[in-house]
Formats: structure tokens, sequence, C-alpha cells
């Protein structure tokens, strides 16, 4: 059954994908596919007019070898809604183009909003559009985005933020993720929830959602996968050294030092990782209290929690709440 929109357009809303030679392919048919089982979902409105564009037109190789047609860059004054670009091994020499960064800052400027996905936040920065906002981008340039562009506050760990008119994501299926917010934006979330389930999506991220997970991160040879899985069980107990030693059947001194070896954290770092990491998702999915979320989570205080996110995301739990929250 079609979905009726939120807010249902009166037109079409025009989205101008930029490609260039050596895009990143996902970084284009991702957002593409959302914005048109948008248009599917619900009913045939045609919530979207969706136009892949490019410098000079014509057939344009991606990395991967696949071929996007493209149109020709349309005039800086042409009706626009949102200017998207994607990213790529190729976005360097996009970004030393000057006449097409010119082109993107003018169209940036002209539309409601812009966005990139993965490295494309590179183009967008060339352009100034980013100046003085914050952005992400996959989590291996971020260090590089934040080197050449001081004046970009780069955030490492989200997949995808929304500073003002500006949307950046983090690395290739966070595209899918920054699509399926800017449909909720327009159409409501039941919208954006239909189109998630068409395109059999696992969940609907948002935006604060870690680039990688904590846990993922901490799998080594498998060594300590059971444990893992207990402390997991378990946050909300105490994990010192001397339970997690015992836990894992070695001494207190053998333990720290092969779980340092294998995990690349000592047991206590790991430890605020994984209570982080869980209390990012009880702020985001629920509407439990603060207090609540750091006892369910095993910080012991408020205090302590608000601690450790300032330390590992530089921001408050309030502040991530306010963000990225519902």
């Amino acid at each position: 059954m079609p979905i009726t929109p939120r807010f249902p357009p009166r037109r079409p809303r025009i989205i101008e994908v930029l490609v260039f030679p050596q895009v990143q392919v996902l970084d284009v048919t991702g957002p593409l596919q959302v914005f048109a089982t948008a248009n599917d979902v619900t009913g045939g409105t045609a919530a979207y007019a969706i136009n892949v564009v490019s410098s000079a037109g014509g057939t344009v190789a991606s990395s991967s070898g696949l071929g996007f047609v493209a149109g020709p860059l349309p005039l800086i004054d042409a009706p626009l809604d949102t200017l998207i670009v994607a990213g790529g091994p190729g976005v360097e020499a996009a970004a030393g183009d000057a006449a097409l960064v010119a082109w993107v800052r003018g169209r940036a400027l002209r539309a409601r909003r812009f966005a990139s996905v993965c490295t494309g936040a590179i183009l967008l920065a060339s352009s100034g559009v980013l100046d003085g906002r914050r952005a992400a981008t996959h989590w291996s340039f971020c260090a590089e985005l934040a080197r050449r562009f001081p004046s970009v506050r780069v955030e490492p760990d989200p997949i995808f933020v929304h500073d003002g008119p500006a949307w950046t994501s983090a690395g290739v299926t966070a595209g899918i993720d920054l699509a399926l917010a800017l449909v909720e934006e327009d159409l409501g979330r039941a919208v954006a929830l239909a189109v998630a389930r068409y395109l059999v999506m696992f969940l609907k991220r948002p935006g604060g959602q870690a680039q990688f997970s904590a846990t993922l991160a901490l799998q080594d040879e498998g060594r300590f996968d059971k444990l893992h899985a207990w402390i997991a069980a378990n946050l909300s107990h105490d994990l010192s050294l001397p339970v997690l030693a015992d836990q894992a059947g070695m001494s207190e001194r053998s333990f720290s030092r092969h779980y340092l070896e294998a995990t690349g954290l000592t047991p206590a770092r790991a430890i605020e990782t994984l209570r982080v990491e869980t209390a990012r998702s009880l702020l985001l999915d629920s509407h439990l209290p603060v207090k609540r979320v750091a006892q369910r989570c095993g910080f012991g205080s408020e205090e302590t929690m608000r601690r450790s996110f300032l330390r590992l995301l530089l921001v408050t739990p309030q502040e991530y709440r306010s963000r990225f929250g519902p």
C-alpha cells in the first residue's frame, strides 16, 4: 500500500547528483535508489526528479568500470532543491578543476540544501561551502580533510552530519543513511521507514551511529569473543580487572598483557568504549533519562558517563542526544 507523505510536494523536488571520472559507484547508486524508491512508496506522486550530471555530460566511467550516463552541468541559477556530490578516487582531480569547483559553490548556494557522500566532502570543502560547519567523511580521510580545510569542523565518528543546509556522510553505505534522512525530512518518518524496509535494510541508522562498532574494533583472532559477548550482557555489573580475568580464566597480569596484545586496548579502556557505545544507542533509540542510561551501562553515575563521552566523543551525553536524537 502506498504511503502518504507528511508534506506532499506540489511539484517534484529536483535532486542533482554530481559525478566525475573515477567516481565510486555506490556513492551514486545508493542515494539514487533511496529517492527512486521514495517515489514508488508514495504511490507514484513523483516526490523527486533525479538528475545525474557531470562536467562534460555523456558517459562517465566509475572506479569500478561501470559507466554512468550523465547530463551536462545545469546553469547556476536553474531550479534546484538538493545538490549531492559523490566521492571516489577521482575526487582529487575534480577538486582541482577550478570551473567545476566554482559550479559546485554556485549550485550549493542556490540549493535548499547540499550534501556529499564519502570523499565528496573534499569537493564541497574546496568550494568553501563547508567553512565554519561541521562535516563528516570516510574515517580514513577525516585527518586529511581537517588538515587541508582547517575552517571545516570535521567529526570523525558519525555516519552523517547535518549542519544547516549542509549534509555530509561517511563512506559508501552511509550515503544511503544520509539519503533516508533527507527523505524523512521531506516526507516524514513513515515514508523513510517504508523505503528502508523495501530496500531490506537491517535498520535505519541515525546520524550519530558510529562509523564502525566498538565490538567490531575489538575483534581479534577469536580469543576473547566469548568474553566480549559476556561483557555486552553484563555492562551494568562489576567489570573490574579481577572479574574480567576470572571470567577469562587467567591471572590478572596475564590477562592484561594478552588482552592488550589482542585488541590494542587495556581492559579498562575497552570497557569504557563498549559502555559509551551502548549508551549512545540508548540515547538515540529511547527516551530514558540520562541518569538511567548511565546506570544501565554501568557508569555508576551520570558524571562518570559525562567524562567518558567528553574523552571519547568530545561532547556530553546531553549534547549528543540533542544533536543526533529523534
